[in-house]
């Protein structure tokens, strides 16, 4: 299975490039697109309807401002949506988080930090990790190295 990351507008990739280092850095397969859940609403259902028939597994979704992204492709789909709110200049992200927080009883929206791409990318693989082995070991040998990395610092 591969992740679907989706972004609202092309200036969110610097953010959600983190995504992207992070799911390569595990080895899962991925897809990246730009949609924007109010400008092309038809691209928007036409990809998160078709999500499972592509082999996505998990939908990693970025946006600003009113942020409908996430909250779009989880009511276009029964794939795991983990949204990630993106830093804005009127209210600093919390309009996003807050966007994405807040969704209806039934379609629910995992949310991550503000600019937490690359955490939303780390529960996409222990979502995926429930059915594969072998990422399930990587993901145990990366929580190790980030503790050892702690173990290890001496001041």
């Amino acid at each position: 299975m591969k992740v679907g990351i989706i972004m609202g507008s092309v200036s969110d990739y610097e953010v959600m490039s983190g995504a992207e280092q992070m799911l390569s850095a595990f080895g899962v397969e991925f897809e990246k697109r730009v949609i924007s859940a109010h400008r092309t609403p038809d691209l928007m259902t036409e990809y998160g309807r078709s999500a499972r028939e592509r082999g996505i597994g998990v939908i990693i979704a970025g946006a600003g401002g009113a942020a409908h992204l996430a909250g779009v492709a989880a009511a276009l789909t029964t794939l795991p949506v983990i949204a990630v709110p993106m830093q804005t200049k009127s209210l600093g992200g919390l309009d996003s988080l807050l966007s994405m927080v807040q969704m209806p009883t039934g379609i629910p929206v995992a949310t991550v930090a503000i600019g937490g791409a690359k955490n939303a990318a780390i529960l996409a693989v222990e979502i995926l990790a429930l059915q594969d082995d072998s990422l399930r070991e990587k993901l145990e040998k990366y929580r190790k190295e980030q503790a050892d990395k702690i173990i290890n610092t001496i001041i």
